[in-house]
Order: C-alpha cells, then structure tokens, then sequence
C-alpha cells in the first residue's frame, strides 16, 4: 500500500497545470500500452484538451501522486443533457504501481465525487487483446462492487481495403434509397434529421444492462459537435443513408482522423429500425470506408467497437475485411 499517496486535481486549462496535465494524459496511455501495446487507442494532449471545454459532458480530473511522481489518474465525465444520474469513470495507475492500492485510493475519491454531483449510476470500462482475459475487470472492478453490464468487440479494417468489393456493395439494385457523403460538416437543412438519428441511436442500438436514458438531441448540439470536432484537429467523415421518396435523413455512419494520424475511429453507424432489412448498414460502412480511401490516403487502418450481440453489425464487419483484435467491457455499479 502507498502511505504518502496525494489525490489533487488537475486542469486541462490552467497554464500552471501543464506538465501535471500532460502527466494524467501520460498515465492512461502507458496503461493503455500494458494492455494492447502500439494498438491501444490513445488521445493526444490536444484532443484531450478539447474534450474538457465541453460544455456537454463536464470532466473532473484527479491525478495520485506518490512523492514526485505521478503514480495514477483518475477522470469523471458527467452528461449535461440527459443522463443525469450517470459519471463515468476513467482510471489508470502506472503499470509499475499496481497492487500498492493507488486505484482503490483514486476509485473511492471518484465514487465520492460523483455522489457529491448527484450521480448514482456508475460506468467504467477495461479492455484487452483479442484472446486473453479481463485481468483488470476480474480482479478490480468486480472486486469493487462493479458489475459487467456490457461486452464490446473491437475490430480493426487495415486500409487501403479491397475497392472493387466496396464499390459492389455500391452498386445494390434500386431500392428508394441512396448514399450522400459529407466532410467536416453537414448542411444545415440535415441538422434536424442528424439531431433524430443521433437521439435514436440512444434508443435502437443494443445495450446490454447498461441503465441509460434517451438521450435529448436538438440543432444545436449536432451543430456544437462538429465545432468541437474541428478544434480537436480532426477531419469528418458523415455518410448517410437518404430516403429518396422524402429527402429524410434514416442511416448515418461516422469516421473521425486525427491529425497526422494514420488511423480512423469509426463513430456511431445507424439505420432506423423501420429502414433495416435493405442492407443500408453495409452500403454506409462501404462508402464511407472509399471516401477516407479517397480523401485521406495516409490512413491505414479504421478502427470500430459493437456490443458482441450486435450480430447483424458484426457481419456486417466481417464482409467488409474487420479483423477482431480486442474487448472492451463495461461495468456499472448502482450506488
């Protein structure tokens, strides 16, 4: 156990924080690095940076530092506009402090926390390499009172992918429906539509036994998401499956870039229920996969996450070239 452990917060904004910042930043990706290596999702500072000015989800960070040395890291993430109940908590400890009880240290300052801010639903997340095991979940969070509500396949597309199997996707018969791709932005007459498929993507997807509400999406807040999304330094891509009959938005996949990166993460992919049936999720992964091709040669690999019963987008992934290289899991405890 470490006896002189200080748990203090720390800004992404204050000046005078950098280095210590840039410390927490460190911490998640050198145990992200313990975890799944040089394949391991990580943000850069930047990004992070952006993420803690949003005024959608407020952030609460904490670093545990042992002597001088930043020994571990602790994140709340708090919605703002639906979900009130829920934090979720983000954790690392440097892989050569584990098991001296700095994460217990830093989860009960969390769980406190978060019952100050009114928060009674809990949710944090472990992942490991595709055929191992979830040593943190098993050991600590269960440990913990956390429960496994969710499990998600990771799976990996390597770039450039086989264009003439995309572009046969493509070339589906007439069935009212066609493909419209955006960059960095939509018009403002598919703000609404978007705003819909954002807020059924709370409601159509599956979730396991995570205890999540609707979630509450207007113009405004699409339009607030893709602000952010450029002050992060990250290209867009938005594909959506259009209804030809009424002009109205019913699909949408999302990629996002980092800068200078040569990896995509693949966001949300949606079809209303109402709309499935016509293979639109498939068409709307091959596009969208052909226009990062097109427009960002320099990546070379797009990353995606889908709950493992999920199986119609998991197939979906696997006509396309999908490799599975990890899992993540969620767990949630009820305070």
């Amino acid at each position: 156990m470490t006896t002189d452990l200080d748990i203090r917060p720390v800004s992404a904004q204050d000046p005078a924080q950098d280095a210590l910042f840039r410390e927490w930043a460190a911490t998640f990706d050198e145990a992200g690095r313990r975890s799944l290596g040089d394949a391991h999702s990580g943000w850069r500072v930047e990004e992070l940076r952006e993420l803690a000015r949003s005024t959608e989800r407020r952030r609460v960070s904490w670093v545990a530092v042992a002597g001088d040395t930043v020994v571990g890291a602790l994140a709340l993430t708090l919605p703002q506009h639906d979900n009130r109940t829920v934090a979720e908590v983000l954790l690392a400890v440097r892989p050569q402090h584990r098991h001296r009880g700095v994460g217990t240290a830093l989860l009960d300052a969390g769980e406190r926390a978060a019952r100050d801010e009114g928060r009674s639903v809990l949710l944090a997340g472990t992942e490991w390499a595709f055929g191992d095991r979830d040593a943190a979940g098993e050991e600590f969070a269960a440990r913990h009172g956390y429960a496994a509500a969710q499990t998600v396949l990771r799976s990996t597309l390597p770039l450039p992918a086989d264009r003439d199997r995309l572009e046969a996707v493509l070339a589906a018969p007439e069935d009212g429906y066609t493909m419209a791709t955006c960059w960095d932005g939509i018009p403002d007459g598919w703000l609404e539509g978007r705003a819909e498929l954002s807020r059924r993507m709370s409601t159509d997807v599956p979730l396991g036994d995570l205890r999540l509400e609707e979630e509450v999406w207007d113009e405004e807040r699409v339009r607030q998401g893709y602000v952010r999304i450029a002050a992060m330094q990250r290209r867009v891509v938005d594909t959506f499956a259009v209804e030809q009959s009424t002009g109205r938005l019913v699909g949408y996949s999302q990629v996002q870039v980092g800068a200078h990166a040569d990896l995509g993460y693949q966001q949300d992919t949606l079809v209303m229920r109402e709309h499935r049936g016509h293979g639109l999720g498939l068409r709307l992964k091959a596009a969208s996969t052909l226009a990062v091709m097109d427009e960002l040669p320099e990546v070379r690999r797009i990353r995606t996450w889908n709950a493992d019963d999920n199986h119609h987008m998991l197939a979906v992934n696997r006509e396309l070239g999908y490799e599975p290289d990890a899992w993540l899991r969620e767990w949630q405890k009820v305070l």
